[in-house]
């Protein structure tokens, strides 16, 4: 089921006689449950019409390396075998992929476009749209609840988004049917001879001719690919589901689905992940992982997209920034500059091995994301200096960062979607964090044994 709250018309104008339906794939990097991909499956069918799919790989994107794309091209190549299996053709393209759309735009009968929320993909669809001869048509596939539908302002906290959003559950916890394409021609990328193409099943090649950053390598820890997404997916429910509940806090054990670099690439959908997690009878685990899954990671969703400034200090809430700036001048025990940041040379060991687990395996566990981040609070010389070093360090090595959730999470150790705490130095009123707090909670000491031996 493909709801209307899901769809959104770009532009005003009219279809035109193309050769094709073109559905410019750029966040929902996959072929199941992609919404925007059945919707444009549906309209070819109704025009009688083939279907072309495009990828636009840009070599600049914000923040992104060779680690990002490597993964992303793993997914990326599995697209297109599947998509060749149901009769659908695929072009990739090394351009700027607003440039790229408008160009095949050009013997389009319409265009449908999946959704993204940072600035950057927002002016892309803005561009296209009004640079396109042909509808250009939105539909929204990597949230539960389309983002409007949840809640229409940038919301407080989960307090206010939670029932918000459970309201709208019911109506949108539904499974999406895979349509058949009535025209196939697997053939159609290599009819646009004009337009150069990337050869996604050359993926060292591939990234051997893009001009990007390489000075983070790929991980050989990860495989990308909607395959690998639903294989970890499957290992969590049958091994770890059980016990998610009381033990997803616990950094020293292995009770998180990891799934989110696959999700940050659109390499799974949210929705198949929910539904397959809801066929589980544990019901407090399962209420626990989609508190997370749908609650927590649409609210970081919502300010994203309501707060154009998210990835800026001024984004955090009024009390937190007056709160930090009283204190901004407070003396600290420790003064860690960048290089020791990110290498990891701290007199912390539980800070050292987050950032070495982030470096090495290209995430962190929730939890020590937390206290990574306020570390890096304590130990900066500001609070904007400090909330910059963090958004740098988790873009430049998380697979799962320059995202929503990324962006978010670093906000919450500094105040966003948090409440005032009682106060104390440097934080203020922002909730604190310190070592003992993680010995009680945990074996801390087993968490940093488990990334030294990474």
């Amino acid at each position: 089921m493909i709801q209307n709250t899901r769809i959104q018309y770009l532009n005003n104008a009219e279809i035109q006689q193309g050769e094709y339906v073109l559905y410019w794939m750029q966040a929902s990097q996959r072929t199941e449950y992609n919404h925007a991909l059945e919707y444009a499956v549906e309209r070819a069918n109704r025009l009688d019409q083939p279907l072309l799919v495009y990828f636009g790989i840009t070599d600049s994107f914000p923040g992104a390396n060779e680690r990002h794309y490597g993964f992303m091209l793993e997914g990326l190549q599995e697209v297109q075998s599947s998509l060749r299996q149901r009769g659908i053709a695929m072009i990739a393209r090394q351009i700027s992929p607003e440039i790229g759309v408008v160009q095949l735009a050009s013997n389009a009968s319409l265009v449908v476009v999946d959704r993204g929320y940072l600035r950057i993909l927002k002016k892309w669809r803005q561009f296209a749209a009004s640079h396109i001869a042909c509808p250009l048509i939105q539909v929204e596939s990597d949230v539960i609840v389309p983002v409007e539908t949840a809640s229409p302002k940038e919301e407080y906290a989960a307090a206010t988004f939670r029932p918000k959003i459970k309201r709208q559950l019911q109506d949108y916890l539904v499974p999406l049917e895979m349509r058949t394409i009535v025209k196939a021609r697997t053939d159609l990328a290599e009819a646009c001879l004009f337009f150069d193409r990337i050869d996604l099943e050359d993926i060292e090649g591939t990234l051997a001719r893009l001009n990007i950053d390489r000075s983070v390598g790929r991980l050989k820890c990860w495989q990308g690919g909607a395959s690998a997404a639903k294989g970890l997916l499957d290992r969590f429910i049958a091994t770890k589901l059980e016990h998610y509940g009381e033990r997803r806090n616990d950094p020293s054990l292995e009770y998180v689905s990891s799934l989110s670099p696959y999700l940050h690439f659109g390499q799974i959908s949210p929705l198949y992940m929910a539904l397959r997690v809801q066929e589980s009878n544990i019901r407090a685990s399962v209420d626990a992982y989609l508190e997370e899954l749908i609650v927590r990671r649409e609210l970081s969703i919502n300010f994203v997209h309501y707060n154009l400034r998210y990835d800026e200090f001024t984004a955090l809430p009024e009390w937190a920034r007056q709160t930090l700036y009283t204190h901004r001048v407070d003396c600290r025990e420790f003064n860690y500059g960048l290089s020791e940041l990110e290498n990891g040379l701290t007199d912390d060991p539980f800070f050292n091995a987050a950032q070495t687990e982030l470096r090495k395996r290209g995430i962190i566990h929730g939890y020590m994301r937390m206290y990574w981040g306020k570390k890096i609070l304590e130990w900066s010389p500001s609070p904007e200096e400090a909330f910059q070093i963090a958004l740098y360090l988790n873009d430049k090595y998380a697979l799962d960062g320059r995202d929503p959730n990324g962006y978010t999470g670093v906000a919450w150790c500094f105040g966003k979607h948090d409440r005032p705490w009682g106060e104390r130095a440097i934080f203020g009123k922002v909730r604190y964090m310190n070592a003992a707090g993680l010995r009680r909670k945990f074996n801390a000491m087993a968490y940093v044994q488990k990334v030294e031996e990474l």
